[in-house]
């Protein structure tokens, strides 16, 4: 068979690299974004999550560092943090890239808590829909939960412990969005009173080390790796001892994200 050299064609470095930008979000703004971080400590009617400060501290550290605007609020009510997350989205978000939310707090499956009582996840996240948020339209919005989403404790976790797919994108209203869960549907998520959360102060280790070079979901899935292979629970208690954690990632991002401006 004759190849006349006419009929091939060559990619040229600047076709890869539009490429490469047409499946990225677009971080060239002139700020990467803010991060909120709502760290609910102390409840009318639940236990103190004794710990939490060494999650907010590394947080705050990790994005700040990443270049992000950095703002704490903490002991909301149900009826406060729904205020906040307002106030947050009814800003003007148009030279931010993306946007970030953490949540550290009790919580259950579809539910975090207030200080008071819980509010669904789902409603916190619609604040930051197209409809409500449009600076945000087409930008990436990352929401990291610290909490609870059950009372079993994982063994580690079998393939019909896993959530199925008709669960998977219930609390997240349209594209663009990634929730970073602490653990999967039903189960419990781990704190050390002294040290923090495994999963918040893995994701900010992962972050601190590859959060200007890697996408976000190589960089979760590395996350979910250490937790998941790495961690096993020492209590007293031999029921709860020796247990292990499965961080959960639920994404509708249309393209890579380089947390890099």
């Amino acid at each position: 068979m004759e190849i006349h050299k006419d009929s091939m064609k060559l990619t040229t470095p600047d076709q890869l690299n539009a490429d490469v930008l047409s499946y990225s979000y677009n971080m060239d703004y002139s700020k990467i974004g803010k991060c909120v971080i709502i760290n609910n400590e102390n409840f009318l009617a639940l236990r103190e999550r004794k710990g939490t400060q060494q999650d907010v501290s590394i947080l705050e550290h990790t994005f700040g560092a990443l270049g992000f605007s950095v703002e704490v609020a903490k002991d909301l009510s149900a009826a406060e943090m729904l205020q906040l997350l307002r106030k947050v989205s009814r800003e003007d978000h148009s030279e931010m890239a993306c946007f970030i939310c953490v949540l550290l707090s009790h919580g259950d499956e579809g539910n975090i808590h207030g200080t008071d009582h819980e509010v669904e996840i789902k409603q916190l996240l619609k604040l930051f829909t197209g409809e409500m948020c449009p600076s945000l339209l087409g930008k990436p919005k990352l929401f990291f939960i610290q909490a609870c989403r059950g009372e079993k404790y994982d063994s580690g976790i079998e393939a019909d412990s896993m959530e199925s797919n008709s669960t998977y994108f219930r609390d997240i209203p349209e594209e663009d969005f990634l929730c970073g869960y602490s653990t999967v549907a039903g189960y419990y998520s781990w704190r050390n009173e002294s040290s923090g959360s495994v999963f918040i102060q893995t994701l900010c280790k992962v972050l601190q080390e590859n959060g200007k070079r890697l996408e976000i979901i190589k960089i979760l899935t590395r996350v979910n790796n250490l937790v998941a292979f790495n961690f096993r629970s020492n209590t007293y208690y031999c029921p709860t001892h020796g247990k292990s954690q499965m961080p959960c990632i639920i994404s509708r991002l249309t393209k890579e994200l380089y947390l890099t401006s």
